[in-house]
Order: structure tokens, then sequence, then C-alpha cells
């Protein structure tokens, strides 16, 4: 009997070993196809204004040109201040985000805490019912008095249902309770616990939540397209639909001077500036996705397959 297995062992391996270069070669047609539109983006914002009209987008140009980086890097100053507002409100945000959404997820994922069926359940509510955006535009502007304040590309997104799940989850499901009873029996009271215990235990699960809160940050802009009307605090994501508004202003206006259209070199370059904020906007996202990659996979897995 041993030895029969010892022979199918090899044809077991083998066939494990076909399955794996099956697999392999379905995920790098996939990750191929998916590379492709990014490649591109990159390659327009580059490629001749002229060309793209007569010729379409191509991954291989014959004529190349800056027009299009030049058109969005002409707003310097303004780019620079939102660049600053978009960083700081990302940062900031994700930071206090974090910090409320893992304290309420540890609070509730206490058994012997009393209110953590009835928080549960309320943390739940917003995400089945919603208020509508009349009624927050009016909540934020008349009852709150933020208009115009960068606190409102902070607070909307800074807590969500979803995130708090995870974290819960997470801290059920890899945190022993044990370890946390150990503490409690030396004298740790739950701050200490928290801050000394579960939070650096957290760290695969909070990178995952924070790149995710990180990218809708970075994203937003319908936030401030409704609140923000100072140029200065205007985000990145809100300036780059302006320069495209005014792209498309000089576009479709006759009366356009011609030393408009000289100062973009003698063409509007609108599809190659459109995706030379597409590469503005993505880059920095793609810097660090990297870097998040390895806690974001572990964070998303054991915080939400195992709940």
């Amino acid at each position: 009997m041993a030895k029969k297995d010892m022979d199918l062992a090899p044809s077991r391996r083998e066939k494990k070993g076909v399955g794996q270069v099956i697999l392999l070669f379905c995920l790098f047609l996939y990750t191929l196809f998916a590379f492709i539109p990014v490649l591109l983006t990159f390659i327009a914002a580059f490629t001749d204004e002229k060309y793209i009209a007569k010729n379409g987008f191509s991954l291989f140009p014959k004529e190349w040109s800056m027009n299009g980086i030049n058109a969005v890097l002409r707003y310097g100053n303004r780019l620079l201040t939102s660049y600053g507002v978009t960083i700081l409100v990302t940062v900031f945000g994700t930071f206090m985000g974090l910090l409320i959404m893992s304290m309420f997820a540890y609070s509730i994922s206490r058994p012997d805490f009393r209110l953590s069926k009835f928080l549960s359940v309320y943390v739940l509510i917003p995400m089945l019912f919603n208020g509508g955006q009349l009624s927050g535009y009016i909540v934020f502007t008349s009852m709150y008095h933020l208009k115009d304040s960068l606190w409102l590309l902070v607070l909307p997104l800074m807590v969500s249902t979803m995130n708090v799940i995870i974290l819960r989850t997470y801290i059920a499901n890899s945190i022993p309770g044990e370890l946390m009873e150990a503490a409690k029996i030396d004298g740790a009271g739950e701050y200490r616990t928290f801050f000394q215990i579960t939070l650096p235990l957290l760290k695969p699960s909070l990178a995952a939540v924070g790149f995710m809160m990180a990218t809708a940050y970075w994203n937003d802009w319908q936030n401030a397209l409704l609140y923000i009307t100072t140029d200065t605090k205007k985000p990145l994501q809100l300036l780059l639909i302006n320069i495209q508004k005014s792209i498309e202003f000089l576009l479709n206006n006759s009366n356009v001077p011609a030393s408009a259209k000289a100062a973009m070199g003698g063409t509007i370059p609108q599809y190659s500036s459109t995706m030379a904020t597409v590469i503005i906007v993505i880059g920095p996202i793609m810097v660090a996705y990297p870097f998040f990659q390895k806690y974001f996979v572990k964070g998303l897995t054991v915080g939400s397959v195992k709940g």
C-alpha cells in the first residue's frame, strides 16, 4: 500500500505543477490586459495632439510632444497648493479615521462591553439608510457652518461602516482574548490594553483599511465641488477638473484669441492633457501601493473572510 502511494505521488505533483503553470499563465494575461491601459495613458500624455486626432491612441506613436504635460504644469503654483491641500487632507483624515474606527472596533469586539450589540447595530444604520446629499449639505452649511472649510473634506469620509467591520473582525479573530485578559489581570486599563497590546497587533488590518481610506481621500472631488469656493483650499482633483473645463471652453469657443492657442503650442491639447491629468492623479497612489500590498492582502483576508 505504501509503495502504491509512492508511485502515485509523482503524478500528483506533476498534475499540480501543470495546474500552477496554467494559473500563472492566466494571471499573466490578466495582468497584461490590466497594465496596457495604464501604459497607453502614459504614452498618450506625451503624444502629439495632431497625431492623436488623426490616428487615435497608439502604443507606438511616431510623433511626440510635451504640450499636454505643459498645459497642466502651466498652473504651477496652484497645482502645488492643491497638491498640498490633498496631501494634508489625506494624511490627517486617514490618521484620525483609523484612530477613531480602531477604538470603536475594539469597543464593540469586547464581549464584556454592555453596549457592544447596540453599537454594532447603530454603526450599520448609515450603510442601510442615507439622508441624501441635500440633507447633508443643509446640515454641514446651515447647522455646522462649515461652508468653505477643509473640515468638509475630512469629516464625510472619516468613518465607514465596512472599515469598522473589517477592524472588528480582525480583532476578534486574530488577537487572542487571553492576551487582553492577562493584561487586565496585570492591572492594565482599557486604554493601555488598546494602545499597547491591540493597536500594535492591528497593523496589517490598519494598513489595508488605511490604504483604502487614503485612496478615497485622494480621489475625492465631489465634496470639494459642493463646499469649497476659495482657490487656495481646492484639492488636486477639483483643480484638474477645472483645468479640463478650461480646455473644453477654449475648444468650444470660436472667439478664442490666437495668443491663447499659441500659448498651448499652436494646438489645444485636449486628449494629451487629459492623460497628463490622469498621470498626476494616479502617480502617487501607484508609488505608494507596493509598500502597502503585503499588509493590504493580509489585512483584508483575515479581516473579511474569517468573519
